[in-house]
């Protein structure tokens, strides 16, 4: 199977009509998907350089990214956020401050009175879903000084507007985003100097990370050429998703026709999905979560649990037995018969990923793994029915490859009645 010239190419000689015409509809996907990455990133590589300097200046003052929304789906992107902040999977890389904010706190405008200082960066998800109070939100943050960032319109100074009307499409864009903000406002930190707009030498090794920026180094660089660098890099980051999100959901293309099938069955018996993961892929549990509950389209509600929501539960397991055990102790106290398990991953190696997908499979429950380094353990010891590689190190990539991956299979699970179809 091939992605060529807009459509997947099928080699299998056994392949069913249906299984033709689910293929047609992911070359479908794949293609709204490249072309929607081309145009966003074309055309805001210049802004998203330039609001990376201010960012960083904001964070050399003192000021701390705030990010905040009220919809179960954008509450995975500002934990998600919040966690490449604050916990940089790059080595080498400094920790940002980052704090995130959403209902479970209250409404969101008097939890940021008693947050927000006038240095701090406050980014707004959902913001084109029109919400009463991450509008006012904006707005209070504007008032309190802060640089204020949206993905649609609120009134904020950065305002970006993913070019798709597929909500699946524009959050894949929004996270490739906000990865992109997170990796290049390091360059700013990596030449002395810039902060104040002066011209500096830029450092000759920006350490285990410096792969990610290849036109920098070596030589002078006054501000704008260094945002012009940037903003080159922006582009390189925005091809290299899109060749991985192509890779990915081609050389997937069978495993996830089986897996939507295989859990379209299970939720239809009303099964119940147990979704899990560690970290940034924690936040994409909460995503399929909120997909699953909440979905576009008019499909039906489906019968999903968060493994990574309840802290109580988490904490105690931790400490009283260990982490490897926070999602098998779960899964043994709510899978039953007829329930399925989704797991990310971006090594495939997690042992408390191991765990619980070995615990699902004694149990007998279906199991569906997103993973990336070629697949790991769960790959390797053939832990999960349906495994989605994404065959990558560089974990930002993967995690937006398996955004990807997780929309297309929910469409997939609803067909003949997804948008399109």
């Amino acid at each position: 199977m091939a992605f060529r010239n807009n459509s997947i190419v099928v080699t299998r000689e056994d392949t069913s009509s249906m299984e033709v015409e689910l293929l047609g509809r992911l070359g479908s996907l794949i293609e709204s998907r490249s072309a929607a990455n081309t145009r966003f990133f074309g055309s805001e590589a210049d802004r998203i350089a330039r609001l990376c300097h201010q960012m960083a200046e904001r964070f050399a003052r003192g000021g701390r990214l705030v990010a905040f929304g009220s919809s179960p789906a954008a509450r995975s992107d500002v934990r998600h956020v919040a966690v490449e902040f604050v916990h940089p999977v790059i080595v080498g890389k400094r920790a940002l401050p980052a704090i995130g904010l959403s209902r479970e706190g209250g409404p969101l405008p008097a939890q940021l009175k008693l947050v927000l200082e006038p240095d701090d960066i406050a980014i707004a998800f959902g913001a084109e879903e029109g919400e009463p109070e991450t509008l006012e939100s904006v707005r209070l943050a504007r008032r309190q000084g802060c640089l204020t960032i949206s993905f649609g319109p609120a009134g904020a100074e950065w305002e970006f507007s993913p070019p798709s009307e597929d909500p699946f499409v524009r959050q894949e864009l929004v996270e490739t985003l906000y990865h992109i903000l997170w990796e290049l406002v390091h360059v700013f930190f990596d030449h002395r100097g810039l902060l104040s707009g002066r011209e500096v030498r830029a450092i000759h090794d920006a350490g285990a990370s410096s792969f990610l920026y290849p036109f920098l180094g070596e030589q002078e660089h006054d501000l704008p050429a260094v945002i012009a660098d940037v903003s080159r890099s922006v582009l390189l980051k925005a091809d290299e998703i899109a060749s991985l999100r192509e890779q990915t959901l081609v050389e997937n293309g069978e495993a996830l026709i089986g897996a939507a099938a295989a859990l379209r069955d299970t939720l239809d018996a009303a099964g119940t999905l147990l979704v899990l993961g560690n970290g940034g892929s924690a936040t994409d549990a909460m995503d399929a979560a909120a997909d699953l509950r909440l979905p576009p389209y008019g499909w039906p509600p489906r019968r999903a649990l968060d493994l990574t929501e309840d802290t109580a539960i988490l904490t105690a397991i931790v400490n009283d037995i260990g982490p490897e055990a926070i999602f098998s102790r779960q899964i043994i106290a709510y899978g039953g018969p007829g329930d399925a398990v989704l797991a990310f991953s971006t090594s495939g190696n997690s042992r408390n990923i191991i765990e619980a997908l070995g615990e699902a499979r004694r149990r007998r429950l279906l199991t569906v793994a997103l993973v990336g380094y070629g697949g790991g353990r769960v790959l390797d010891e053939r832990l999960a029915d349906f495994a989605i590689v994404t065959r990558s190190e560089h974990i930002p990539r993967i995690q937006e490859a398996q955004a990807s991956a997780w929309h297309v299979l929910r469409e997939l699970i609803e067909l003949p009645g997804g948008p399109d179809a």
